[in-house]
């Protein structure tokens, strides 16, 4: 097992676990990285990798909203958390959208669309919504402010966004939900958190997904790579997250936007001199 190729598994791991939550997209940026450090592995293999790496950025999810995510307590017997446990349903019916696409059509449109093209039209574009959208909402106060407000109309839409991002690599899925909450009138705070709620069973159902149509038939190094990534991507999560929180407490996601669009335009200056 090479030392460079375990070297190359890291760095996309950090690339991973700084992107799936900054809203600059992590597969747009893995499909970037992959064309210039690419492991020596099949194009099956690194289809999947590239989607099954991001378990480790759920776990890190899971791990710090544990207290906001499980309604059951277990302390002095069973308690129910009513607010928790009736956040659920609304989280299953923003994943009916791209679960939809998973199962259906995800095989089918991959091929057309993930490469350096959208993904650089699709920073571009997300990135001038952002900055548009902030520049709309500066001063207005936002009409949800808790979890609590989130209707089912709300959390719909908010499924809807994340479809495109499921469809157009570039977009960022995160991205995608908090432009599309921002748009419905839901505050910084509570946009970046139920992305993190939205991404658990989406991310994990699009890792199963991906794992069972590989087969599981991974050699010895290939599940070191994986495992490996995943445990960085882990890691790496728990700091982005916590920065992300403490960040748009006090900013905007402007910033962010102008990142993409000058990243958008980078990629395609460089795979247009190529």
């Amino acid at each position: 097992m090479g030392v460079l190729e375990l070297l190359k598994v890291i760095f996309l791991g950090i690339v991973q676990g700084i992107t799936e939550w900054l809203p600059i997209s992590s597969t747009g940026h893995m499909i970037l990285v992959d064309e210039f450090l690419s492991l020596h592995a099949s194009a099956a293999f690194m289809e999947m990798f590239l989607v099954v790496i991001q378990f480790g950025s759920i776990l890190a999810v899971v791990v710090m909203y544990w207290s906001k995510l499980v309604p059951f307590s277990f302390r002095g017997g069973l308690t129910v958390k009513k607010d928790i446990l009736s956040m659920w349903p609304k989280i299953i019916v923003g994943c009916i959208p791209a679960g939809i696409y998973g199962v259906t059509l995800d095989d089918k449109l991959n091929p057309i669309f993930y490469n350096y093209w959208t993904v650089a039209v699709m920073l571009v574009l997300v990135g001038i919504l952002f900055i548009i959208i902030e520049n709309y909402n500066k001063g207005r106060p936002a009409a949800v402010t808790d979890i609590a407000g989130l209707t089912y109309r709300i959390v719909l839409l908010i499924g809807i966004f994340q479809l495109i991002a499921a469809v157009f690599p570039g977009t960022s899925r995160s991205g995608a939900t908090i432009v599309g909450a921002l748009m419905l009138g839901v505050s910084r705070t509570i946009a970046a958190e139920f992305t993190f709620f939205l991404a658990v069973p989406t991310m994990l159902g699009a890792s199963l997904l991906k794992l069972v149509k590989f087969g599981f038939d991974f050699s010895a190094e290939e599940l070191v790579w994986l495992v490996l990534g995943m445990a960085v991507a882990f890691a790496v999560s728990l700091v982005i997250i916590r920065f992300l929180m403490n960040y748009i407490r006090k900013h905007d996601f402007k910033v962010f936007g102008w990142y993409r669009i000058v990243l958008g335009l980078l990629v395609l200056v460089i795979f247009w001199l190529a």
